[in-house]
């Protein structure tokens, strides 16, 4: 598949490391000429200039592009990159940074297809960890694993289970919960799962598809 990454920061980086050992094609989008010089180094193809800008992620190949990720630290280069990126028909990822609340979500959220928060997710892991729960999301994430996201059925065998409790196949476990119309959080050791709840998981990437079917009770 072939992705277009607006922001080679901290964030970026990773997640172009991830895709581009999996075998992924991988466009680079960043204004900052060292991080221009830094990804190239590491061996990207890498377009400079302003994600904002339409012509810009036209000469990163947004046409052809599967989806793009808007991972700068700000927020409204990566809104506009994905706004612009939705009519050229990829999917979206927006991230939004340490400032994250409720409404900022809202706002946004119906937009695109996903929006992450890195910041917030590792403050709830922090916690989780500090009341007890086992979720380890910063040692558990290498490079050898891929996320998804999976819409809980009415007829999961999963429904009134605790998170910890549920068992994938493989190595595959529940890293992140949120109930329904709600973003997804690092969930406490008590949290159960209900009909129409949301669950992020992490898995090899060829056992993606039977995680998706232990969660939606698809035979």
């Amino acid at each position: 598949m072939k992705f277009v990454i607006v922001g080679y920061g901290r964030v970026g980086t990773r997640t172009a490391r991830i895709l581009k050992s999996e075998g992924h094609d991988v466009i680079i989008v960043e204004r900052e000429q060292a991080k221009v010089d830094r990804a190239e180094k590491e061996g990207f193809t890498v377009v400079h200039g302003d994600g904002s800008e339409e012509s810009v992620l036209e000469e990163a190949g947004i046409d052809t592009a599967d989806a793009i990720g808007g991972l700068t630290g700000d927020l409204n280069t990566n809104f506009t990159a994905c706004m612009i990126a939705k009519e050229h028909g990829c999917r979206t990822v927006l991230r939004i940074d340490a400032d994250y609340r409720e409404e900022i979500y809202e706002k946004y959220a119906a937009d695109v297809d996903e929006i992450i928060y890195p910041e917030r997710l590792g403050a709830a892991g922090a916690k989780t960890a500090l009341l007890g729960g086992d979720f380890n999301v910063l040692a558990d994430l290498t490079e050898r694993l891929s996320i998804a996201s999976v819409r809980v059925p009415e007829d999961s065998p999963v429904i009134g289970k605790r998170v910890v409790e549920v068992e994938l196949p493989g190595d595959a476990h529940i890293y992140a919960h949120g109930r329904e119309h709600e973003p997804m959080t690092i969930p406490l050791p008590q949290t159960e799962i209900a009909a129409g709840d949301s669950v992020a998981v992490m898995a090899e990437p060829d056992g993606l598809e039977s995680v998706r079917s232990a969660l939606r009770g698809a035979a």
